[in-house]
């Protein structure tokens, strides 16, 4: 299995026989986008992004399944990775239960699950995983998830969506089971120009990420959704506490474009 990291939270996923997309993010870059509410003004939750596009969508060929964490934020699904799901490349959509309302009247296959359940695609088990994209009472703070990855012929794969560290989460985190490849986004994302949130944080920091990696003890850690975004922190936190923890000779730093294999 090979696995290719687009930038952000975007991983090209191929088995050589079935091909996963994760969120999506294939604009051009130098972009800024608002990632918040409609009625907040734009400098409040807008963010630039840096990072370049290593495969245009029109390169990436047939996929199987593209696995959406949430729909609603550019940084996940920008309009040439929406586009590009939305059209005849990509068979099926896995996403939490509110994205698919969105979804489901632009495309035939798409899938939402709830925390816990399942659904079977391409030959592959994906389950949806607990996950939170802020504080508590936030808009649209529980509509996202992450995902487990099972089947025979996969190594086991879990993509953490944007999350913050809850009870729900660690309590996943910490039940016995065994995972291959943890593909986990950072980032510690703040707004800081946005009233009452502006110390807010909606996506794990280097402590939650290390947390998160020791219990569930990965064969390797993918950390992505960690740089080439004005909203994010800086990396070099997230680095020192992976290197701290033990953790750096299981880690794969992956730049946009560089590809890992792991075997099953």
């Amino acid at each position: 299995m090979t696995l290719t990291y687009l930038g952000t939270a975007s991983v090209l996923i191929d088995t050589g026989s079935v091909r996963v997309l994760t969120d999506p993010v294939l604009d051009e870059p130098g972009g800024t986008y608002d990632m918040g509410p409609a009625w907040a003004p734009a400098g409040w939750f807008g963010s630039t992004r840096s990072h370049p596009t290593p495969i245009p969508a029109a390169a990436l060929g047939a996929v199987d399944v593209a696995l959406l964490s949430h729909d609603h934020h550019f940084d996940n699904l920008d309009y040439a990775g929406r586009a590009f799901v939305l059209g005849r490349s990509v068979d099926t959509i896995v996403t939490n239960t509110a994205s698919a309302r969105r979804l489901a009247p632009l495309k035939r296959d798409v899938r939402g699950l709830a925390t816990g359940e399942s659904t079977t695609a391409a030959g592959i088990r994906i389950t949806a995983t607990p996950a939170r994209h802020g504080p508590r009472l936030t808009p649209q703070v529980g509509q996202v998830s992450g995902f487990l990855l099972e089947g025979s012929h996969i190594p086991t794969i879990w993509f953490s969506g944007d999350t913050v560290m809850t009870p729900r989460l660690r309590h996943w985190l910490t039940a016995e089971r065994h995972i291959d490849v943890a593909i986990i986004a950072c980032g510690a994302v703040r707004f800081p120009s946005a009233p009452i949130l502006s110390k807010a944080r909606f996506t794990f920091d280097p402590a939650e990420v290390v947390d998160a990696a020791l219990a569930l003890n990965p064969r390797m850690l993918i950390p992505v959704h960690r740089s080439g975004w004005t909203h994010f922190a800086s990396e070099g936190p997230l680095r020192d506490a992976i290197n701290a923890a033990g953790l750096e000779p299981r880690t794969r730093w992956l730049e946009p474009g560089e590809s890992v294999s792991i075997s099953t």
